[in-house]
This record gives C-alpha cells, structure tokens and sequence, in this order.
C-alpha cells in the first residue's frame, strides 16, 4: 500500500467571543468549516506555514503565540488512479492573534470563504473534526498537546 505523510499548521483565531473559520472544499464538492491553515512547504517552518496559510485564506495577518497541540490522524482511502493509500495527517494547532490585514475570501485555493463564527455557535456549523480538536486544545490546553475522545469526520482526510 502506498503510504502519504501530510503535515500542516493552523490557527486558534478567536476575539470577542468569536472564531475565525475558513470554509474548506472537498475534492468531491462539498464544503465544511475548519481552522485557517494548511500544508507546509518543503524545508518550511510550521510557524511560517501558519502564518502564510491564514493570510492567504482569510487575508488577516497573524501573530502565533502559543503552540496548542499537535493531532494526528490515519485513515485508508483510494487513490485517484483506484489504488488505496494509507494517509496520516500531522497536524499542529497554534493560538495566533490578528494583527492586521482586511477580512477577504482565498482565490483558487482549497477554501472559498472566510468568517467569524460565535464561539457558541461552532458545534451546530457543519465543519471537520479539526474545528473541535482546535477548541479542545484551546479551551483545555493540555500539557501533553494533545486532545483524546473527539470523532474524527470522515471528510477530514485533505484537511
């Protein structure tokens, strides 16, 4: 089986009782919330990954100041050519705070919009699993970084 390593940063943007989420699309089309952040580039550092990611899906500038965590997730799936791949994704959740930029929709990326979301609002959005991760580790900021007993969504294999 071949085997795929994706790891990514993202960000734990909230102010005013409020979340910054992006809304990601699925190859398939379809469209769920989850933290702004991505893939690292080769020899990339994931507090520049983070940095770059949120600017360019939510347009705002962002400081990290605190790494929360680090999730990790496997699953199987196909392939585009039918062959199944068995893919993990490292995926390390920072807090940032915006310090400047102007709230915009990322251009032919993997997200389509931007927005702020009412912390008490999150869990009824239709969103994948790194949104609760990202709030468990905000919330509980465990000294191991690490959140236990959170479902993973199905969807959540490019995210």
């Amino acid at each position: 089986m071949h085997k795929e390593l994706r790891v990514a940063a993202y960000a734990v943007c909230v102010r005013d009782g409020q979340m910054l989420l992006a809304r990601w699309v699925a190859r398939d089309g379809g469209k769920r919330w989850t933290l702004p952040g991505g893939g690292m580039d080769h020899g990339e550092d994931p507090y520049d990954t983070v940095v770059r990611e949120v600017e360019e899906e939510t347009g705002y500038t962002v400081e990290p100041v605190a790494l929360l965590g680090v999730d990790s997730m496997r699953r199987t799936h196909p392939r585009r050519l039918g062959a199944p791949v068995g893919f993990h994704g490292l995926r390390i959740v920072y807090e940032a705070h915006v310090t400047g930029g102007e709230l915009r929709y990322e251009t032919d990326g993997s997200t389509d919009m931007a927005a702020w979301h009412p912390l008490d609002e999150v869990s009824s959005l239709d969103r994948v699993g790194l949104v609760d991760v990202g709030l468990a580790l905000w919330r509980e900021r465990p000294g191991t970084g690490r959140v236990t007993g959170i479902p993973e969504h199905p969807a959540d294999a490019g995210n």
